[in-house]
């Protein structure tokens, strides 16, 4: 019996009963998976479920970890756009789980086309040669946002037009890819969970918290915007839940893109403050004009590209119209069509975050 499968009993109790289940049923269907951007926030969390019902994981990621080592992943370290390194990897794999992606506001081109195209191009081929049959694609809501409100879109709403970084436009492209290489023999779905939080939050949690504490925490805008969450859990839960549609003989998220999100918009000023409420800190009351914070991002974007900066702006023209527009989705068709619906509220969340918090001081 293997390391996985001697742990596999008890872990799955950690999880709510409508994960388990879907656990169970994508156990009968998959023996081996294959995770990109395994050491990653969501990577690791998707790990974390199929091993528990004791499913194998190859765990694909740049560096090191030895504590998915640990877990059970059998880590292969390489570089998603190198096609080689990839096919070696996906070698006995029955399903992927396409996590991986350079993420944030600032970069190069290249920086950002090299794993994110490239990377999703050297998947689908390989799973196309190793005739691997399904695929479950990490996308986000990036790919329609053109700087303006979304207000209770769907996935009728259309590609942006124009980006305002190489994030959005590289997972774009991306994204179609995938949704292209969809066919009888390789099922494919895009998945685009928006603002993913919670306990170990390597993003957006200690930024909030670090801007905070250095007095550098904003709102923008004088009117407070919805916008959708996603607890890393109900994310997580997700993916399996897709995973588990395509594996049906007529399965009907193949070739489809969906939104995820804890269903539950909310101001960014209230998620803002339910964060610092964790760690005991005051509210952030403090605000600037939307005009001034696109202002600094259009001055700090083009002083940083011709002194070639690398690290990122305090503000960019994306960062200014995320912060002072809607985003919230309407998320009926990943109801209907794989069974998702959170499982985790977003205070519910909050609690496990704060502990988390708590015990990481």
């Amino acid at each position: 019996m293997s390391a996985t499968s001697k742990s596999s009993a008890s872990d799955i109790l950690a999880f709510a009963p409508l994960e388990q289940a879907a656990l169970r049923r994508l156990k009968t269907k998959a023996n081996r998976a294959f995770v990109t951007g395994a050491g990653g926030f969501l990577g690791k969390a998707i790990c974390q479920r199929l091993l528990a019902v004791g499913i194998e994981v190859t765990g694909f990621a740049r560096g090191d970890y030895p504590e998915l080592r640990a877990m059970g992943v059998n880590m292969v370290q390489g570089d998603i756009a190198n096609k080689a390194s990839v096919l070696v990897a996906m070698t006995d794999c029955d399903l992927v789980f396409h996590v991986a992606s350079k993420a944030g506001v600032w970069g190069s081109k290249h920086s950002y086309f090299a794993p994110n195209v490239e990377g999703a191009a050297n998947i689908i081929w390989a799973c196309q040669q190793l005739t691997i049959t399904n695929l479950v694609y990490t996308s986000t809501p990036s790919v329609t946002f053109a700087g303006t409100d979304e207000s209770g879109i769907d996935e009728s709403a259309p590609y942006a037009d124009k980006y305002l970084n190489f994030y959005g436009e590289s997972k774009a492209i991306a994204e179609r890819l995938v949704i292209e290489a969809n066919t009888s023999v390789l099922k494919t779905v895009a998945l685009r969970p928006h603002l993913i939080w919670g306990p170990e939050d390597p993003h957006l949690v200690p930024r909030v918290i670090e801007r905070a504490k250095a007095g550098r925490l904003k709102l923008v805008g004088k009117q407070d915007k919805l916008v959708d969450t996603i607890y890393v859990g109900n994310a997580a839960y997700a993916h399996i839940l897709a995973a588990v549609e395509l594996f049906k003989p007529v399965s009907l998220a193949a070739g489809k893109a969906y939104y995820l999100s804890n269903d539950e918009p909310i101001t960014m000023a209230e998620m803002l403050n339910k964060i610092l409420a964790c760690v005991d800190m005051p509210k952030v009351t403090k605000r600037v004009p939307v005009g001034l914070a696109y202002a600094v991002g259009v001055v700090l974007e083009t002083l940083y590209g011709q002194l070639n900066i690398k690290q990122e702006p305090m503000m960019t023209r994306f960062v200014a119209r995320q912060l002072s527009t809607s985003h919230y989705f309407d998320i009926s068709a990943a109801k209907k069509d794989f069974g998702y619906s959170p499982i985790m509220s977003i205070d519910q969340g909050m609690v496990e975050l704060k502990k988390y918090l708590n015990n990481h001081k």
